[in-house]
């Protein structure tokens, strides 16, 4: 899910570089409400130098970036550069994954009649199913990501997103990342949690931010597209006409080794087209960089099962867990690993 952009305001910016500067060890007074005089040493004076020593300056918090000439390196605005630099000193840069555990509702395994309704509706081409083992207790995990997505284009575009991923499937979980601050937590009484590898959690991550951007993105590659048609019309049509001029000269002049100058001037005229075509797609690219704020492994109550099931006209036993809470079947849940997790860069 993509969280909304809250609205600038002045008095909570404030108290917001008021706080990270002094966690980075600055000194911070706040002179007036839309003032803040700041000494900074070390990691806090880095964002404006990178020179040994202490560094003083007045932070002035506006509403708007008009309104006059601004100082880039002291006013603060809605997406001056000061603020993200500040939010990626803020950031360590191992993150680790940390660990919830979803408390559950008390109910029993769900009846056979139910579970296999549920499959048939979300798996499709079985056939035939029925329960090989009973319910036993176990746990689904899921990963939930806080990611900025940087889109590079002919404007800089923004956005936060908290992804939710199963962990054994890669499907999106559209509902537990919305509704991840209104569900109960449990202790964490002895689970077995996965290992995480970060190879795979960042191809589950590019796929869901890939999925996640697809509705944004459409209108951004269109404008580039319009763009770089109308960038290469341009280049075409004017090297065409030059080498339109080329060729009429070369086809007056008499003089000796004209025609061999005439093939020279035209080969690099063609060397210079293709090279100013690559050069202007290369600058239509559109680049998405995505940066991870936040990892967290979420272990929640679901029901392992191993199902019999005939699909695609064969007979096979399918290892699978029922999450009661999203009410949907996830294969492959067959057994849980012990591993630490480990901190993902």
């Amino acid at each position: 899910m993509q969280i909304p952009r809250i609205a600038p305001e002045p008095r909570a910016t404030a108290d917001f570089f008021e706080d990270a500067l002094t966690a980075l060890g600055a000194l911070c007074d706040r002179s007036w409400h839309d003032r803040l005089e700041v000494v900074a040493e070390g990691a806090a004076a880095r964002l404006w130098r990178e020179e040994p020593g202490l560094h003083t300056v007045t932070l002035r918090f506006a509403e708007t970036a008009g309104g006059g000439a601004i100082d880039a390196s002291s006013d603060v605005f809605p997406g001056c550069p000061l603020t993200f630099r500040l939010a990626e000193a803020l950031r360590s840069e191992a993150i680790p994954c940390q660990r919830l555990v979803l408390a559950g509702d008390g109910r029993p395994a769900p009846d056979a009649a139910v579970a296999e309704k549920i499959w048939h509706a979300h798996i499709r081409g079985t056939t035939r199913w029925r329960l090989t083992k009973p319910f036993a207790a176990a746990h689904h995990f899921s990963l939930v990501a806080s990611i900025r997505c940087e889109v590079q284009a002919i404007d800089q575009h923004w956005s936060l997103h908290r992804l939710a991923l199963s962990l054994v499937d890669g499907a999106i979980d559209q509902s537990l990342a919305g509704e991840l601050a209104t569900l109960d937590h449990a202790a964490d009484s002895g689970i077995e949690w996965p290992s995480v590898d970060a190879a795979h959690l960042q191809q589950l991550i590019q796929r869901s931010i890939e999925f996640e951007l697809a509705e944004e993105l459409a209108p951004i590659r269109a404008r580039q597209q319009r763009f770089l048609t109308r960038e290469l019309s341009r280049i075409d049509g004017y090297f065409h006409e030059y080498e339109s001029e080329l060729a009429s000269r070369g086809g007056r002049s008499r003089a000796a080794g004209a025609q061999e100058k005439l093939k020279d001037r035209l080969r690099a005229t063609k060397t210079e087209h293709a090279r100013r075509r690559e050069d202007q797609i290369a600058r239509h690219e559109l680049h998405i960089v995505p940066h991870v704020d936040a990892l967290l492994i979420i272990a929640e109550p679901a029901w392992r099962a191993t199902v019999n099931a005939v699909r695609d006209h064969r007979e096979q036993q399918v290892p699978a867990l029922f999450v009661p809470r999203a009410r949907r079947w996830v294969l492959g849940g067959g057994s849980d690993t012990t591993t630490e997790p480990e901190g993902v860069r």
